[in-house]
Formats: structure tokens, sequence, C-alpha cells
């Protein structure tokens, strides 16, 4: 995890949700520390477990309004719950395994060297079809060692 505080993830993200003109309320700040507080992306039930007084509408809408503002990154996996992270630049880069029959999603990281070279390859990938990468991400997908049993 990032070495970043919480005091600097908190004018953060006051900043980029004033950017698109909304506030960072204590609904939305208790969802960063609920996010930060996580090794793995969660879904919607689990962050209402780890904190009864929420409201399930109030964090559907404000994990919408964390995501517009880029803050909150929404991982789609085959089961019918979105999981939900801190955006790469609030956490380290890192990767996905996820569980087809289950979707848990596992989050890992490449060494440096590893890293390089996918980047290099996905490069090379990109300049043949004239494209730009921004940045990248990985999603190993298969079946995790409970459901393989």
């Amino acid at each position: 995890m990032s070495t970043t505080s919480a005091t600097d993830i908190d004018q953060l993200a006051a900043s980029q949700l004033s950017a698109i003109n909304q506030r960072y309320t204590k609904n939305r700040r208790q969802l960063v520390e609920i996010l930060l507080g996580t090794s793995k992306p969660i879904t919607i039930n689990q962050i209402l477990e780890s904190d009864s007084k929420l409201a399930q509408s109030s964090v559907y809408r404000n994990l919408a309004v964390l995501e517009q503002a880029g803050l909150v990154a929404k991982i789609i996996t085959n089961d019918e719950h979105a999981h939900y992270e801190l955006a790469e630049h609030i956490l380290d880069h890192h990767h996905h395994i996820i569980c087809s029959p289950c979707g848990e999603i596992l989050d890992f990281q490449l060494t440096e060297k590893i890293e390089k070279a996918l980047e290099k390859s996905l490069k090379e990938i990109a300049d043949d079809y004239g494209f730009s990468i921004d940045r990248h991400r990985l999603d190993l997908l298969g079946t995790c060692g409970e459901c393989s049993k």
C-alpha cells in the first residue's frame, strides 16, 4: 500500500471532488476510510457490513460520485456485485486476480523487472495499432483454490 497519509488523501479527495463541484462530505470521507482500510477491492455489501450506520442508497450514490471524481475504481466481475477500491494514484500500481466462479478479487504487484517488461510488450502492441497508452491494468481471470476443490 502507498505511503500516502490519510491527511494527504483527504486533501486530494477534497480537491478532486471540488473539481466536479462536489463536497468531501462525512459519508464520502467514511467510504474513503473504509476503502483505505481494506487489502482488496470490496463490494457494497462488505462496505455496509463494515459500518452499520451507512445507508445503502447513500453508499451507492456516494461511490458513484467518488468514482466520477477519479478517487474510486469499480471492478466488474462475473458475479452479481461490483467491487470498489481506491484509485491507483492513491494506492500503489497493482493488478488483480479474479475468481470467475465466486467473484473474489485479490491484488498483486509485479516486480519492477516484470512490470517494465510488461510495459514494453504492451507498448509494442499499442504501437502496432497506432495507439497511445496512458496506463494499463492487468486482470487475471480464473478459478481460486477454494472454488477448485
